[in-house]
């Protein structure tokens, strides 16, 4: 028990070391999108943080420090082979990255409806 919590924390460490230092890419968005598919119900929330982080990045749409922080580190996690739960095993793999997910709209709500609203009133060329 405690040589697994230790594993554990170790993963942990490894991520945060990641998510410090770590800049999206293009890259990154379009691997997160393609992983999408396994999200189910939360597809649409998810594809819309990857269209804010897309925009954010291109310099189209401001976001604080904080909420990029949030998204980059949800991004990681999900593209990220280190995960509590690997994700080979069928479905249980990726319940780990449905609960970040979900802790990641839950702390970006505010920001997700500010981000609505500036898609609605963007001009479309």
């Amino acid at each position: 028990m405690v040589l697994q919590k230790l594993r554990y924390l170790g993963k942990a460490l490894a991520l945060f070391k990641v998510f410090k230092t770590y800049s999206l890419t293009d890259k990154d968005i379009a691997d997160a999108d393609n992983l999408v598919e396994h999200l189910s119900d939360r597809k649409a929330e998810f594809k819309l943080i990857l269209a804010m982080a897309n925009d954010s990045i291109k310099g189209r749409y401001k976001i604080g420090r904080l909420n990029l922080g949030i998204i980059v580190a949800t991004v990681v996690y999900v593209i990220s082979p280190l995960d509590a739960i690997p994700d080979i095993l069928p479905a249980l793999g990726w319940a780990d990255d449905v609960a970040i997910i979900g802790y990641a709209l839950g702390r970006l709500k505010s920001e997700l409806i500010k981000y609505r609203k500036w898609i609605a009133l963007r001009p479309t060329t």
